[in-house]
């Protein structure tokens, strides 16, 4: 029997539209097989929380640092291994009450081994990993690792993978801060957004179908930020095209010089600066730009000022939103790789694992 021909992006789109149903799936095993109960026990009482990443990974990091502060009321910050290996004097940590968590998709990201090793032999701390992998260099080199193997894709770039990873790490915030109301809205979420999300593809299509751009711009603020950074890279990666990232009000500041009606510029935006990031989009509006508006709820200001609007909608505390706000990007990378003759499963220069030359004399690791 031949083999069935996949269309271009045909694994990147079902895996994105898959999300809702693996988040259920992820809330349901790591808390009956006791992953979360079991880090929590072991980590509680922990003063400081350093999130790690690379690529998608860090900026996933943002977003997660954002909800640890925010729910635990403790500090948590977010860095990229690269910062922690080359400049690690700009890195300082309380040695007895900081808990590191490692996040890599494969398990074998060069920088993220690295950072183990770094943080559990020279600092002497007890470090977490997050992976959609088993049995893999970081998981040997961190103290405890949470798995989440399903929900790992197929295609190259990350997707429900990051959703995944983000909602298990928010919900372990709500676990360790004792937040049974934060964690009820987290589980609530693939109900409520599963309709949601099989109205967004085709409006998504059909706008990216109708408009060419020659530059895309995406900004947020707070713990939007990190989404918005994981937008452009999804546009980068999937699409091959210029896109940039800001926080909203820091566009204003220089950037905005670049406005035109070629240039796509999407708002993701918050309820807690809700007035003022508005006023920045009626401004970069006024300016002749394209705009694409992602909002839990839009005013008429913003309804305006939007040439396509996405609203949520989703009857929960924003920070157990966070996750939703990151599909507008990514149906935006594939389509518009598609429309541009490309194949999103397969990115021009990027692999799955890549091989990095290690220093003389040390096993080289994979890197994603």
């Amino acid at each position: 029997m031949a083999e069935q021909v996949k269309n271009p992006g045909q694994y990147t789109l079902e895996e994105i539209l898959s999300q809702t149903h693996c988040w259920t799936e992820c809330f349901q095993k790591v808390e009956h097989g006791g992953q979360l109960a079991a880090i929590c026990e072991r980590f509680s009482g922990s003063s400081e929380w350093l999130f790690v990443g690379c690529g998608s990974s860090y900026y996933l990091a943002q977003a997660a640092a954002a909800t640890f502060a925010a729910v635990t009321k403790v500090e948590a910050r977010a860095i990229p291994a690269s910062e922690l290996l080359l400049f690690p004097e700009l890195v300082p940590t309380d040695s007895k009450n900081c808990v590191p968590v490692l996040i890599s998709r494969s398990g074998k990201t060069s920088e993220m081994i690295r950072a183990a090793e770094y943080l559990e032999k020279s600092r002497n701390l007890r470090t977490l990993a997050i992976t959609c992998a088993t049995n893999q260099p970081l998981e040997l080199a961190a103290s405890a690792t949470i798995r989440l193997p399903w929900a790992d894709e197929k295609s190259t770039v990350m997707t429900r993978s990051f959703t995944s990873m983000l909602l298990v790490l928010q919900t372990l915030a709500a676990d360790l801060a004792n937040k049974p109301a934060f964690d009820k809205a987290l589980h609530k979420l693939p109900t409520l957004f599963g309709p949601i999300l099989g109205e967004l593809h085709p409006r998504i299509r059909e706008f990216v179908t109708s408009h060419d751009f020659a530059d895309y711009v995406y900004l947020g603020q707070g713990p939007f930020y990190g989404l918005a950074c994981e937008s452009m890279l999804k546009l980068k990666e999937m699409s091959c095209s210029y896109a940039q990232v800001f926080h909203t009000l820091e566009f204003r500041h220089g950037p905005k010089a670049i406005v035109s009606p070629s240039v796509l510029v999407t708002f993701l935006l918050s309820e807690a600066g809700y007035e003022a990031e508005v006023d920045v989009l009626e401004e970069i509006k006024d300016l002749g730009a394209t705009t694409l508006v992602i909002a839990n709820a839009a005013d008429q200001r913003a309804q305006v000022a939007a040439d396509l609007l996405v609203e949520l909608r989703l009857d929960l505390p924003e920070y157990a939103r966070l996750a939703a706000y990151a599909f507008a990007g990514q149906l935006l990378g594939v389509t518009t790789g598609i429309k541009k003759g490309l194949d999103p499963d397969q990115p021009r220069h990027l692999s799955r694992v890549v091989m990095l030359e290690e220093e003389a004399g040390k096993p080289e690791h994979a890197s994603f």
